[in-house]
């Protein structure tokens, strides 16, 4: 058994995790057309309970049904009625079963929400996505009393997972979602209260995080995922996320996950952006460069004291453990191995040196059309068709317990789009109905 992986973590609300690692958080699709808590997203979590993490965190739970990240997110936008309560208590049972902690992430798309759930979602300032493809509409600047209305609606979300048994919650600060839209000077070109300094700029996720402790108390544990970059020109900086974490330490929050990245620049997927720009005077580690962020953990390490996560890449046992040994990490997440090897943690506590990886299967190109990666569009279609990939292998869990790692990333693509097409139809007609019996 690796004992360092092993090891418990006390957190600052008292509250101890059994081992090191962390099952990240990766959307996972699979709720109702109406948002709520399915039989296959139990039987996925009932799966990673029993797989040895000491955490569980989910994905995307959406504070607003208006902005979804994709089809198929978890929906807590209002205090939750006996149904959705019920749901959201059997879900939490079952990704507790084997005692391991169940936290909820909690968020807000913005304007990463795409057009074929809102044409013109709610962000920061009207800042367009510069993707190909068309994916995303015209955004509309938030006025500030919208803004406080999403403040409020993240404490309430908390609320509700709190009361249905779920033993923490993070809040999302990162890929380019809504509170990390907030805090780039490229996504948000506010004048007021709400941007312009970095401490204006940061105040949404400040005002996030104590509405959120308000509403669960002190020994309730609250995480926050924050970028360590942008790794765009312009955008959210290292030197940024330095500060914002500093002032989040201060608010009490328990863990601070560090990632980076955003749809324009997916950091988070390891792969190459539309355009990059790595942040100056952070040292490269040889030895821990299949680790994505730990570099970047290790530089805030001299100014936090709070427990530090780090997920992204992680596949070797003894970089993880060099990882926490350095300081660079308290917690290891991971995130795609779980998708087909639901048990990798107890794999690596029983002596694994190395969790499995799937470049075969997601090569999209053959090796004599590696050209095409030069592409931008191509490179953006490749890595949306990778996530799909783990898409298709969260489903195939959900629903028979079994991933299928041969899969093509074609054949996944096929499945996940039909099966999101479906559910927006789906959702478009109880939404029709829920107006109808409102009018």
């Amino acid at each position: 058994m690796s004992d360092m992986l092993a090891q418990s973590l006390t957190l600052p609300c008292g509250i101890t995790l059994e081992n090191r690692i962390v099952k990240a958080a990766m959307t996972e699709g699979l709720a109702s057309p109406t948002g709520l808590p399915t039989d296959a997203l139990e039987r996925l979590y009932g799966l990673w309970s029993d797989g040895g993490a000491g955490l569980l965190l989910s994905g995307n739970i959406q504070i607003d049904g208006d902005h979804l990240e994709r089809p198929g997110n978890v929906i807590i936008d209002k205090p939750p009625n006996e149904i959705m309560q019920q749901a959201l208590s059997r879900w939490a049972k079952t990704a507790t079963r084997n005692g391991n902690h169940f936290w909820a992430q909690i968020s807000h798309a913005g304007r990463q929400t795409q057009k074929v759930i809102n044409q013109n979602p709610k962000a920061p300032s009207a800042v367009k996505m510069s993707l190909p493809g068309g994916q995303f509409g015209e955004p509309v600047a938030l006025t500030v009393a919208e803004i406080e209305d999403i403040v409020r609606r993240f404490g309430v979300c908390a609320a509700a997972v709190k009361a249905a048994g779920f033993t923490g919650v993070q809040i999302h600060a990162a890929h380019g979602y809504l509170l990390s839209q907030f805090l780039s000077p490229r996504t948000n070109v506010r004048t007021d209260q709400y941007g312009g300094s970095l401490a204006n700029r940061a105040r949404a996720l400040l005002e996030c995080v104590k509405t959120v402790r308000k509403a669960v108390g002190d020994e309730f544990p609250i995480a926050v995922k924050l970028n360590s970059a942008d790794f765009q020109k312009g955008g959210f900086a290292f030197e940024d996320s330095l500060q914002v974490s500093q002032w989040l330490e201060e608010t009490g929050i328990d863990v601070l996950e560090i990632s980076g990245g955003t749809y324009e620049q997916p950091k988070l997927l390891g792969t190459a952006g539309i355009e990059e720009e790595e942040p100056q005077n952070v040292a490269t580690s040889t030895l821990m460069r299949e680790a994505y962020f730990v570099d970047f953990a290790l530089a805030m390490r001299k100014t936090l004291t709070i427990p530090l996560m780090v997920t992204g890449g992680f596949r070797r046992r003894d970089v993880m453990e060099e990882a926490i040994t350095t300081g660079g990490a308290d917690l290891i997440g991971l995130g795609r191995p779980l998708c087909v090897v639901t048990d990798a943690p107890a794999k690596l506590f029983a002596g694994i040196t190395e969790l499995p990886r799937f470049e075969a299967q997601l090569s999209m190109f053959p090796p004599w059309l590696t050209f095409l990666n030069r592409s931008t569009t191509l490179r953006t279609i490749a890595s949306f068709g990778i996530q799909y990939w783990y898409y298709a292998q969260l489903d195939l869990l959900g629903a028979t317990g079994k991933a299928e790692a041969t899969m093509t990333v074609f054949a996944a693509t096929r499945k996940v789009m039909s099966q999101q097409k479906q559910w927006l139809t789906a959702r478009r007609q109880q939404t029709n109905y829920s107006r109808q019996e409102n009018a």
